[in-house]
């Protein structure tokens, strides 16, 4: 019989832990052991101390009936105190393996996650994603230990139980196992609900994570446009939502556990008519009674584990599902196989016949062609959704097109691996996005193991080294998630020092100094000026003074780059540039005295 792919998976991602698993399997072994000795003082003191019924082990002969209930009193603490050892021991080991299953699993969602492409993203909510990776992975703890492994433990407890009982009554023991079809039943009739309110209480359950990671995200919108009641209202009905479909999931697990506990109450009631007549006959002792009927529970425990045990695996498998869902997820970027060589990037770039769109059918850049020599500084203009950003992000394939092909160096950046063609780009791009982690840490990002006088000098380049040092603890500072210590500008300074330091043959500038003030830009610029010498430089800028030393000016339009040279050529063509220009940057006195 073929494995199905849920239970591959599941062996796949337990296979590195196969010998702790087996360990624990031996410990289910004892446990199922200690289980089965349990009853057995109970017997010998009814039957043997309290009875008159003689014991044939000669271990015993000859004790006393004071000396025997002594030595019964101390096996039966022995054994409670053996089996409490083991099952701390077992948890231990089960719960590691579990969360060890997580982990790895975790990892694997987030890795993939880190490698699928930009347009991926767009498409996908955050919240979703984060929910999947944070909540859905704990599905395989469930599934693997919580389930697969609880459901062996109860098995080999199970055979162990009906095998001692079998030798005391094999009648009682057919009728306690005379349920299992009826527990069975039960279990095919509701797994399906089971699973069904499961995945919406998943989904549910995410949909909350997307909201609030939405309004965390934009809460200066909600603040400055007073939409804090709407925001509320949003959330609350979402909560009830996903609260409702909780309560859905755990009445049906209740009503689920509710009938198993009624099948398995009335085979109880039947075995114990039965066994008390045996008794009255005179064909099974008290003592006899006494141990079938303490097995009976331990018998109807195993069978009460299972069925519980699927009904959690249902609920399981709707979590790693959404999980496996991601993973099955094909990286719509290909990697490529050749490997660029550090420093052997001259930085030509050429665009042949590039068409692209977020969505096929409407296309944001339309046969886009574009040669740019080693070297050169290409300024991009237009109105805003021209796609300026969407050209640049090309290049190192954040994106790519449907038609035509980037060249680097003459080579296809599609035949290039992703890691090597990105490790000749630096970047500046928006917003500036700062992390959670010291200030020089934040700088060496994209180069962590640059030296300390290189992450000052990009610092100084990008003019933020006063600032640092100003800081209490300077460059060892750490700065608050998403640089909530630093303003806008020196955010996007922090970042300008980033690109700086990666020291790359090709640097993609967007927007680099839009938060800056005058003053600052200009400062900023010469740095850049230094940097640029010898680097092919994209710049996406609306200030004159970003574009007016570029090579190449593009002017982008409705996807299509309608006019292009430098820019003492473009105004004396009084083309789009100019009206451009006109509208953009008039009404800068500096500006129109650079025109005259």
């Amino acid at each position: 019989m073929a494995m199905s792919p849920l239970r591959r998976q599941i062996l796949a991602l337990l296979h590195p832990y196969r010998g702790l698993f087996l360990f624990a399997l031996l410990q289910v072994g004892l446990i199922a052991a200690a289980e089965l000795l349990k009853p057995w003082p109970l017997k010998v003191i009814i039957d043997h101390v309290l009875g008159d019924k003689p014991l044939t082990w000669p271990v015993v002969a000859g004790w006393s009936r004071e000396t025997l209930l002594l030595a019964t009193c101390l096996s039966l603490v022995t054994i409670y105190l053996v089996l409490g050892v083991l099952t701390l021991v077992n948890n231990y080991t089960t719960i590691r393996i579990g969360q060890s299953m997580v982990n790895d699993l975790r990892a694997a969602l987030y890795n993939h996650l880190q490698r699928l492409s930009l347009a991926f993203h767009n498409r996908r909510e955050t919240g979703d994603l984060l929910y999947r990776v944070t909540a859905d992975t704990y599905s395989i703890q469930t599934l693997a230990m919580n389930g697969i492994f609880s459901i062996l433990t109860a098995l080999v407890l199970l055979v162990g139980m009906a095998v001692v009982m079998f030798q005391l009554d094999w009648l009682l023991t057919l009728i306690a196992l005379g349920v299992c079809p009826l527990l069975f039943l039960t279990i095919s009739m509701m797994s399906a609900h089971i699973n069904r309110a499961a995945t919406l209480a998943h989904e549910r359950e995410s949909a909350i994570y997307s909201l609030v990671q939405q309004g965390m995200s934009a809460i200066r919108v909600i603040q400055a446009f007073t939409k804090e009641e709407e925001e509320h209202r949003r959330f609350v009905a979402a909560s009830q939502e996903s609260l409702l479909a909780s309560l859905r999931l755990y009445n049906l697990q209740s009503l689920y556990a509710g009938v198993v506990n009624a099948v398995i109450a009335l085979g109880t009631a039947l075995v114990v008519w039965v066994g008390a007549r045996h008794a009255m006959a005179g064909t099974l002792s008290v003592g006899d009674l006494v141990v079938f009927t303490a097995y009976l529970a331990s018998l109807y425990g195993p069978i009460n584990i299972i069925s519980q045990t699927l009904g959690q695996i249902e609920g399981g498998k709707a979590g790693f599902r959404r999980v496996q869902e991601i993973l099955a997820v094909e990286r719509d970027l290909v990697d490529g196989t050749r490997v660029l060589p550090e420093k052997s990037v001259r930085g030509e770039v050429v665009f042949e016949n590039v068409s692209f769109g977020y969505d096929p059918d409407q296309p944001v850049l339309r046969g886009m062609n574009l040669h740019v020599r080693p070297g050169q500084t290409v300024a991009v203009v237009g109105p805003s959704g021209a796609g300026k950003s969407t050209l640049v992000s090309l290049l190192p394939r954040f994106y790519d097109p449907q038609q035509g092909r980037v060249l680097l160096d003459g080579m296809d950046v599609r035949e290039m691996t992703l890691v090597s063609l990105r490790q000749q780009i630096a970047m500046v791009l928006q917003p500036p996005l700062i992390f959670p982690i010291t200030i020089r840490e934040n700088i060496a990002y994209g180069r962590p193991g640059a030296s300390f006088a290189e992450v000052e000098r990009a610092a100084q380049l990008a003019r933020i080294h006063e600032k640092i040092l100003r800081l209490p603890q300077g460059y060892d500072a750490v700065i608050g998630a998403q640089g909530t210590t630093l303003s806008e500008g020196e955010r996007q300074r922090m970042t300008i020092a980033r690109a700086i330091l990666r020291d790359a043959p090709l640097l993609i500038l967007d927007e680099p100094t839009s938060s800056v003030d005058a003053e600052t830009e200009a400062l900023i610029m010469q740095g850049f000026e230094e940097l640029m010498v010898g680097r092919t430089t994209f710049i996406i800028a609306h200030r004159l003074s970003t574009i007016r030393k570029a090579d190449v000016i593009l002017v982008v339009r409705g996807g299509q780059i309608v006019e292009q040279g430098a820019f003492a050529e473009l105004m004396q063509r009084q083309g789009a540039f100019a009206a451009l220009y006109q509208t953009q940057f008039s009404d800068v006195p500096e500006q129109r005295s650079a025109m005259g």
